[in-house]
């Protein structure tokens, strides 16, 4: 491993095996590892069910979320020499723009530099990308019940 990569971070959509790989490759450097924390969200399984409704709720929830755990991640770790997170604060962007609606945007960009600052950036960032129908069928396969309405449609957008 190149000396100057300590952080690794994993991204692509949803499905895709951002979480699979970060395992692997916590296991393999025996590195900290820092998960997205989506089951936490209170909001995200009615968001599924009603994005117009439910999104700010949801996208507040996610971007004060990880915000907290970059902030620890942040911090110097003595026992561990590497960093995988099977997300980039950045992808909050994405979301936030697919979702909310013009004046809800706008509170978002007056908050979401204020929180992004200061935060630690990945040396290697690894995209995962996928066609569409292994994305369906690997959400299908791991049965998360919170992911039981998420559509073909949706997934498309974010890809």
């Amino acid at each position: 491993m190149n000396q100057n990569v300590k952080y690794i971070a994993i991204e692509g959509v949803i499905g895709v095996g951002k979480t699979s790989l970060a395992k692997k490759l916590r296991d393999k450097l025996n590195a900290q590892l820092t998960l997205e924390q989506f089951e936490a969200n209170p909001f995200l399984e009615n968001f599924y069910l009603n994005r117009k409704r439910y999104a700010f709720q949801t996208q507040m929830f996610f971007l004060v979320n990880r915000f907290k755990q970059q902030q620890e991640l942040s911090q110097e770790d003595l026992f561990t020499e590497y960093n995988v997170c099977d997300y980039i604060f950045e992808k909050d962007k994405i979301f936030a723009y697919l979702n909310l609606s013009s004046d809800e945007l706008k509170l978002y960009e007056n908050i979401f530099p204020s929180l992004s600052r200061d935060l630690r950036k990945p040396d290697l960032v690894v995209y995962l990308q996928s066609s569409i129908e292994r994305l369906m069928y690997n959400i299908k396969r791991r049965s998360r019940k919170i992911e039981r309405n998420l559509t073909r449609n949706y997934i498309e957008e974010l890809s």
